[in-house]
């Protein structure tokens, strides 16, 4: 996979160099979609078109918004969104962030001067909007889960959108429909009034999605890097939201606001989960450098790492009441650590591990403590979902039939725990016993016709 990512990669950059050399044709799909996605759509989308525009698709930024058209074929200095660019007119746009440099603005007006073409290839083309969901021909590999604090939804990734699903079994409740092609990680509020999505489209931009569950609305879309984000965590009282990146940064939201607020650069490589401490005040992030890095949440001011480093690190879960920080990644070993060290650290040093788990059959890619603190579940690569007694380390359940498992969640009640992975099912278990209660798809799945020659 990397070796595919680097050529492709490698393609792109040649394909752009020569699109950027004086005189070439601006191409719509190559040059100026990507930076639409990851400056514009946050605010221009089905889900909220302010302005009352939607640049996720050529024809919506063709049409323009409450101004009229975005743009006029063949006439830059006519044309509405140069002017916000250029802050000509006001608000400058992109609205609350930094302008787009100066080569980023001639793009666009060498694309207009030569008739404002779109030459996206058809099978790139949206298909996806508000009132046309995904259509789902197979499951989709599911990479988050949580319950709602009240115990009455799941929600649930799927390609371009969120499932809530009711918990009764009796069926889906909303599909909220947004830009991320993936969503990486889910989290609910304390007070269930808010979901926290986060994920993105790959090699093009990371997104922080905040929806109000009672109106089914989106209230901000966040645009982050130029790639997916991670493990996302909100703080005690909901006022940030934590992402990690694959560009070695931990990015914090204002979720009032919608903003990034701060950008912590402590990490060497993709930082794959984040979790608040009790109080807010301070914030541990996992990543594949093999650390667990303890942080100023306010500063971004790194304090200490708080494991002995082993293996890449790709989940990290905290104890409901206390700042006891369960960690795992491809050592295959949960390991569970105090935030709070006792003596001075020393070089190396382990004095903060609380208790090691078994060894896991496969490498760690989920983790969860269930309401009381009392259980964690560790999932995985194995084809087994562990449950495991918090204080003693002693497996007290183990939920079978699974097949690469990304996402895990215990109930409010802590009574069940939801699964999901590589095969597009949930399967919810009993915590005690591990007995499966129930499993579903939780994507409409439609049969594809093949007609017959």
């Amino acid at each position: 996979m990397g070796g595919i990512r680097l050529v492709l990669l490698a393609t792109l950059c040649i394909a752009d160099l020569c699109a950027q050399q004086p005189g070439a044709e601006v191409s719509y799909s190559r040059e100026i979609r990507p930076i639409i996605q990851r400056n514009c759509q946050g605010c221009h989308q089905p889900a909220m078109k302010s302005g009352g525009l939607d640049a996720t698709r050529y024809e919506g930024f063709a049409a323009g918004g409450n101004k009229g058209p975005a743009f006029k074929a063949g006439a830059p200095q006519e044309s509405v969104m140069l002017a916000y660019l250029k802050g000509e007119r006001q608000p400058r746009m992109p609205l609350g962030s930094a302008p787009l440099p100066d080569d980023q603005i001639e793009l666009f007006s060498r694309w207009i001067a030569a008739g404002a073409k779109d030459d996206t290839p058809p099978e790139a083309r949206e298909t996806v909007a508000l009132d046309k969901p995904p259509i789902y021909h197979l499951p989709p590999v599911i990479t988050a889960l949580a319950y709602s604090p009240d115990g009455s939804l799941v929600a649930i990734s799927g390609y371009r959108e969120v499932l809530l699903h009711k918990t009764d079994g009796s069926g889906l409740a909303a599909r909220l429909v947004g830009l991320s092609d993936r969503i990486q990680s889910l989290q609910f509020s304390s007070d269930g009034k808010l979901l926290v999505a986060a994920g993105g489209t790959p090699a093009l931009f990371g997104e922080v999605e905040l929806w109000d569950i009672a109106s089914r609305k989106l209230l901000h879309s966040v645009t982050l890097t130029s790639d997916t984000v991670f493990g996302a965590s909100l703080s005690p009282d909901t006022s940030r939201v934590a992402v990690g990146c694959a560009d070695n940064t931990v990015r914090v939201v204002d979720t009032a606001a919608g903003k990034e607020v701060l950008k912590i650069t402590n990490h060497e490589n993709w930082v794959l989960g984040t979790v608040f401490g009790v109080d807010g005040k301070r914030l541990v992030s996992v990543s594949r450098d093999q650390a667990a890095k303890l942080t100023d949440a306010s500063t971004g001011q790194f304090i200490e790492n708080i494991n002995a480093l082993r293996g890449e690190l790709a989940a990290i879960a905290r104890h409901p009441t206390r700042d006891l920080i369960l960690i795992g990644g491809t050592e295959r070993i949960p390991y569970l650590y105090t935030m709070d060290r006792s003596a001075s650290m020393k070089i190396a040093d382990d004095s903060t591990l609380i208790r090691k788990f078994e060894t896991q059959d496969g490498g760690i890619f989920a983790l969860a403590f269930s309401p009381d603190g009392s259980r964690i579940a560790v999932a995985g690569a194995a084809d087994d979902v562990s449950v495991y007694q918090t204080e003693t380390g002693e497996r007290s359940a183990t939920c079978k039939g699974h097949k690469g498992t990304y996402a895990v969640a215990f109930s409010p009640d802590g009574e069940q725990l939801a699964t999901g992975g590589f095969d597009g099912k949930v399967r919810i278990c009993e915590v005690k016993s591990g007995k499966l209660v129930r499993d579903f798809v939780p994507v409409p799945v439609e049969t594809q016709v093949v007609a017959a020659k």
